[in-house]
């Protein structure tokens, strides 16, 4: 897989998926916009299936 197929994919993730995230703007709202991130890191499927995918650039 090309490095340009991997950032298209992760990508395509964000946009179906991030883009208008109910978690994220919650936790932005009651707790503040590093734990929203944080969150969307470490515990969101998605963020964590970005994150493996990811790790094929490296």
């Amino acid at each position: 897989m090309s490095r340009k197929e991997i950032i298209n994919e992760v990508e395509e993730l964000m946009i179906s998926y991030c883009k208008d995230c109910f978690l994220h703007k919650h936790h932005k709202e009651d707790r503040g916009r590093r734990y929203a991130h944080r969150f969307c890191i470490r515990e969101c499927t998605v963020g964590e299936k970005i994150k493996s995918i990811g790790s094929k650039l490296s």
